[in-house]
């Protein structure tokens, strides 16, 4: 096997530290299917703004357009507002690849403490299928008057027949190959009149292709409610661009700590990379502490092994995290320990090389 090239970029805050773990665990578990990573480092990200003026060159997209998968910590920086570092360089490589599917995971590990009461290990196993390239974050409008009293702001959400429809036809396709056989799509249809009301359709209409699946459809203000009254109820989830980051940040919480929300951003066609990165930002009040969960990125490489058809890899991440939090671990101090970023990364290789 050619060895698989992996676009790295660590970007900001907290992002080089959790990914330098993130790598060394991939390269353990990828021993497990004889496979060879190739790593290729990019300095891209609000360092690479305040010398340049913009988060990455302008060929950039060009240069990841040759790998097989991105790796990504995080980006944003406290002196740079959000939407500088995000439409400078997340947004645009989940449009350049058409990475539609953005799956975000939430479960409740054994030896993590959900902050609600009496939520046994495994019992909160979510699945957020997030639409990722239109929607609330389409990025269509602009101002008028900037700057003046009459300033006007227009942000425009754009839904279109193709873009639900695919995102909610790939949520179904993995709800049937779970236990539990349940779906729930998240609207806003009663003040959405037309965006909401096309996704309503797309929902209904492909719900019809797979009568075994059980269904429901929350609005976005009752489906927070829900996940904190009955998350063990969900099973899949597909929501809008923006409903679906709201409810993943949630879900995290739930399950006990952003530190292990992990993400991938998946353009199923494989026509080009599909990238992956840890949900928690940057978090640059912890930045070069050693503080930060770094699981969260660790699971996300997890994911990218399962993309790229290593499953005993990716299979070894999964079962390694959960033994490690099982066995009382060393645990970073989001999750009541003390150990360092690097000792925590340092336990699940060990582990990794165990099995």
């Amino acid at each position: 096997m050619s060895a698989l090239r992996i676009a790295v970029i660590s970007g900001d805050g907290i992002g080089p530290e959790v990914t330098e773990q993130a790598i060394l665990a991939a390269e353990a578990a990828a021993n497990r299917d004889n496979a060879e990573l190739e790593w290729t480092h990019f300095p891209w990200g609000t360092d690479f703004y305040f010398e340049h003026g913009r988060m990455a060159p302008e060929d950039y997209l060009d240069l990841l357009a040759e790998f097989d998968a991105i790796l990504l910590g995080a980006v944003g920086h406290p002196d740079v507002q959000d939407h500088v570092t995000l439409n400078g360089l997340l947004l645009p490589i989940r449009r350049r690849f058409d990475q539609y599917v953005c799956l975000r995971p939430s479960y409740l590990y054994p030896g993590v403490q959900s902050p609600l009461r009496d939520k046994e290990p495994g019992s909160i196993d979510i699945l957020v299928f997030r639409e990722n390239t239109e929607g609330e974050y389409a990025n269509i409008g602009g101002r008028l008057y900037q700057d003046k009293d009459d300033d006007v702001a227009i942000q425009t959400s754009v839904f279109t027949r193709k873009g639900c429809e695919r995102i909610i036809r790939s949520a179904f396709e993995k709800a049937a190959t779970r236990p539990a056989q349940k779906i729930a799509s998240i609207t806003k249809s009663n003040a959405q009149g037309y965006g909401m009301v096309l996704w309503d359709e797309q929902f209904d209409k492909v719900a019809a292709d797979f009568p075994n699946i059980e269904t429901e459809s929350l609005l976005i203000d009752r489906a927070v409610m829900e996940f904190v009254r009955r998350p063990e109820s969900f099973d899949v989830v597909v929501a809008s661009n923006l409903f679906g980051d709201i409810l993943t940040d949630l879900g995290a919480i739930v399950v006990g700590s952003m530190g292990l929300a992990a993400s991938a951003n998946i353009d199923p066609t494989r026509n080009g990379p599909s990238m992956f990165e840890p949900v928690h930002g940057s978090a640059p009040d912890i930045t070069g502490m050693g503080l930060a969960n770094p699981l969260a990125a660790i699971l996300s490489a997890g994911m990218m092994l399962e993309h790229l058809e290593l499953h005993n890899a990716a299979a070894s991440i999964d079962q390694s995290v959960k033994q490690l939090l099982a066995q009382d671990g060393p645990k970073s101090p989001d999750l009541g320990g003390t150990a360092k970023t690097t000792e925590v990364g340092a336990a699940i290789v060990e582990i990794i090389r165990a099995m």
